[in-house]
């Protein structure tokens, strides 16, 4: 008779281990490809805006001079090239004119105030998901009109550069805080 209630206590915890791996297993997800793009350029979103905001704006005319770095951007001319380019590619993702004037690649000369160059590319991100929002299934290979003058290009991969681009001058970013004494907010 004693080695039943352990045979059920014995039992019980199995059954109660069981259940809880199989609660602990992640569902399934399915996303949808505006859900996968729009997310990779929150992910650059979520690195590039703090690193922008974490640099002094006595410092946005910081860039390095010496060896490789002669005629580098600025620290304000790196965000605003980010921000011009991410309108550039939300444009031709929608296929229209930017809405606002972007100075070309460069960004706009008005600009050059922190608040200013950071409203910039905050609205640029903006303007980027709204257009990301416009790619699905069906139109995902379809091809518009490059912004960069080189024909017709996917819109997948018009998508895939915003992120990319933004990557490449984080990376230059962090340099420059780094050079300054600043610990990029993603490294903190």
């Amino acid at each position: 008779m004693m080695k039943r209630p352990g045979l059920v206590v014995c039992g019980l915890l199995v059954l109660t281990m069981t259940a809880a791996a199989q609660a602990a297993k992640p569902k399934e997800e399915h996303r949808t490809v505006p859900e996968v793009l729009d997310h990779t350029v929150l992910n650059l979103e979520h690195e590039f805006v703090p690193a922008a905001e974490a640099m002094p704006e006595d410092k946005f005319g910081f860039a390095p001079t010496n060896g490789e770095f002669k005629g580098a951007r600025t620290y304000a001319e790196q965000i605003k090239h980010v921000a011009a380019v991410n309108y550039m590619l939300g444009a031709a993702l929608l296929e229209q004119k930017p809405p606002v004037d972007i100075g070309g690649e460069s960004g706009p000369t008005s600009i050059t105030s922190k608040a200013d160059i950071l409203k910039f590319l905050k609205e640029s991100f903006e303007y980027v998901h709204k257009a990301l929002a416009t790619v699905n299934e069906k139109n995902l290979v379809g091809t518009v009109k490059s912004p960069f003058g080189e024909g017709k290009v996917s819109r997948l991969g018009l998508a895939t550069v915003i992120s990319t681009h933004g990557f490449d001058h984080y990376g230059q970013m962090v340099v420059y805080l780094r050079m300054n004494g600043i610990v990029p907010p993603a490294s903190r």
